[in-house]
């Protein structure tokens, strides 16, 4: 529960997702175990070009459309005008390539040439799949970490939050409604007031803490409707209006979290600290 102005309110987690491949569609769960890199298989995959450079729906929007699923050993690919694609993780076979996600650059292990090939039909580019095994780390930025602190292959940080409050008030201001789904979160939460995360710090959801690190700047990709990888000017034109901070547009918050458990929908998100305590 969280106590604001004398009244106690119920703010609880009303969401959960996690995306197996980065860029692609994403998964929604009812519960998730949380391990030291965040959601278990959380963007464990990638894709990247001939020389490492990680590749996204910001230059081949068509990303959106692959689904991904979780098989034993391995992930399912699917796509339109494809052929299904079983993929093994090879956790412990495979050569080890330099990959690099911006400013970061990590080892990975290259996923079968059946998948190169998959992916490079379907992007029209040269495109190989790699995996980032247990043995393998990649350090959260330790402006906003502790020493050992891992992530994925997400852009920086293991979990996106954002309120239903925040889109429902986007949505309020937009001649179409968009969905969530546009901003790619991790942890969805209501109960609280529009933009009301932009004030957290420290943050509880059953036996896990979280940190908020740094409010995350959108790019894009949310104007790509993730149902038909079409590309539009909202939200981000809506948003320029009253998010924007210095050359960047806000929506949502980065967290770091300390310690492993499970997630579920619906657990309590109780919140330790704000700006100004």
């Amino acid at each position: 529960m969280d106590r604001q102005g004398g009244e106690v309110r119920g703010i609880s987690l009303s969401g959960i997702h996690f995306y197996p491949v980065k860029s692609c569609a994403g998964i929604a769960l009812q519960s998730a175990p949380v391990a030291a890199r965040g959601i278990s298989c959380d963007r464990r995959w990638m894709v990247v070009d001939s020389k490492g450079w990680f590749l996204t729906q910001r230059e081949y929007p068509q990303m959106a459309l692959i689904q991904v699923a979780l098989i034993p050993g391995g992930i399912r690919l699917q796509a339109p005008g494809m052929q299904v694609l079983d993929v093994a993780k090879v956790a412990d076979v495979g050569e080890m390539v330099t990959v690099q996600v911006w400013g970061d650059s990590c080892t990975a292990r290259l996923v079968d040439e059946q998948a190169a090939d998959w992916l490079s039909e379907y992007l029209g580019c040269d495109a190989r799949l790699v995996y980032l095994p247990d043995g393998n780390s990649r350090q959260v930025d330790l402006d906003y970490a502790r020493e050992g602190g891992e992530v994925g292959f997400a852009d920086g940080f293991p979990f996106l939050l954002i309120s239903q409050a925040s889109l429902d008030d986007l949505n309020g201001r937009l001649e179409e409604s968009l969905p969530m789904n546009r901003f790619r979160p991790n942890l969805v939460v209501s109960g609280c007031a529009p933009y009301e995360e932009d004030s957290w710090r420290l943050i509880r959801i059953g036996d896990i803490s979280f940190r908020v690190a740094k409010p995350c700047s959108r790019c894009f990709i949310t104007t790509n409707d993730q149902s038909t990888a079409e590309r539009g000017a909202e939200p981000l034109r809506t948003l320029n209006t009253y998010r924007r901070r210095g050359n960047f547009v806000y929506f949502g918050q980065n967290l770091v979290h300390d310690g492993t458990g499970e997630l579920k929908v619906g657990m309590g998100v109780e919140v330790l600290e704000r700006d100004g305590d």
